[in-house]
């Protein structure tokens, strides 16, 4: 193991890369608008965003391969702005293999140690660590062209690491790939992360890639990271109505704050968090995820009274969903608001379209936004 990784090991959770006021014009239009971001060492971390987020651009920059219009990129406390991409001590991965269809996989796993001129012996060794690091022992003397997609990319990923790079960047690398293969390969990439300590900074426009690759994410929207935090609390917790709609599936409703604790739908009055600040009248938008909201049948409704902590709306249903112990519905409320939501598989008792139904949520599981635009409610929703 080298030094480089050791150190990652036994250092974990120490800044190696900070993006200070980071920005790239291309004339007027802004692909990356201040982004200030540091990355951990030994850290996965994922940009997800869709095309034209910034993410992508961004990856470049730290990469070498493009020059920011301002801003600092650091590596180690060290200015990178000015390196060229070869002297980074960075690995590279594209969705393209970029393999040379006329070298072996051992070959083609050694080419960056050849140009580095690393003694033959050395060399040799690495190689070898490598193919079996990536369980392609037995391909060593095949020709790209002989492998399969994930085979490829695997050659891809060794020919990356072989030389030891401190970081590791991946942009798109199993976009390509079918399902089942692109699940098979995030899961050895995990393994590989583990096994190695390495830093990873991966992008995707995949939210499940991402949560289940990374340890953070950082959703980009117009060039800016408009959410930054591991997968379970950008889902949990979303800081902002957009990373809500872009991350998961949501239920919005606009309500009218009545205190710091309350506000009115549709004629009625439901709690909400606590929000300080707010005003008598002023709009809020509410979020619930379908999961965390039930439609229970009028009858199944009398039989359990609405608990403290909760809220209770009236809709009709519309399509219903089967799922074995729940359904999911779509819903619509007397008022005329749309909600997707789970309901509760009563034996006997199956909801079904025209059903009328009480729509039930923790106001603990609901989160509160003072502040929103409906085009980014609009584009998040889009980009699944």
């Amino acid at each position: 193991m080298s030094a480089v990784i050791q150190d990652a090991v036994q250092n974990p959770g120490q800044t190696l890369v900070s993006l200070r006021n980071l920005n790239k014009f291309y004339g007027e239009f802004a692909a990356v608008d201040n982004i200030s971001l540091d990355i951990k060492d030994g850290e996965f971390l994922t940009f997800l965003g869709s095309s034209g987020s910034g993410k992508s651009t961004t990856l470049s920059m730290l990469a070498g391969f493009e020059t920011p219009s301002s801003g600092e990129i650091l590596v180690g406390g060290q200015s990178l702005v000015n390196v060229p991409p070869h002297k980074r001590d960075i690995g590279m991965v594209f969705q393209r293999y970029s393999l040379f269809p006329h070298l072996s996989v051992r070959d083609n796993i050694a080419f960056p140690l050849a140009i580095r001129k690393l003694a033959s012996a050395e060399r040799e060794k690495r190689v070898d660590a490598m193919l079996k690091l990536v369980q392609l022992e037995q391909f060593a003397h095949r020709r790209p062209s002989q492998l399969s997609g994930g085979q490829q990319q695997r050659v891809a990923i060794a020919r990356a690491l072989v030389y030891e790079p401190r970081i590791l960047l991946m942009d798109e690398p199993l976009g390509a790939l079918d399902k089942k293969l692109r699940e098979d390969l995030q899961d050895e990439l995990r393994q590989l992360h583990r096994r190695l300590g390495i830093t990873i900074v991966y992008v995707t426009h995949d939210q499940e890639e991402a949560m289940r690759l990374s340890q953070r994410i950082a959703i980009f929207s117009h060039g800016k990271i408009v959410g930054l935090g591991s997968g379970f609390d950008l889902y949990q917790n979303p800081p902002n109505a957009f990373v809500a709609s872009f991350l998961g599936n949501s239920n919005f409703l606009k309500l009218k704050a009545q205190g710091n604790a309350a506000a009115a739908f549709e004629g009625q009055s439901l709690s909400i968090r606590l929000t300080s600040g707010l005003r008598s009248e002023q709009d809020v938008l509410l979020m619930v995820r379908p999961e965390k909201a039930l439609a229970l049948s009028v009858e199944q409704a009398a039989e359990q009274p609405l608990a403290a902590g909760w809220n209770e709306v009236s809709a009709i249903v519309g399509e219903v969903l089967f799922l074995g112990e729940s359904q999911t519905c779509s819903v619509k409320t007397l008022g005329g608001t749309s909600m997707t939501v789970k309901a509760l598989s009563a034996a006997g008792m199956p909801l079904k379209t025209g059903d009328p139904v009480r729509v039930r949520w923790a106001t603990a599981d609901a989160c509160v936004y003072t502040e929103w635009a409906e085009s980014d409610l609009n584009k998040a929703a889009g980009a699944h």
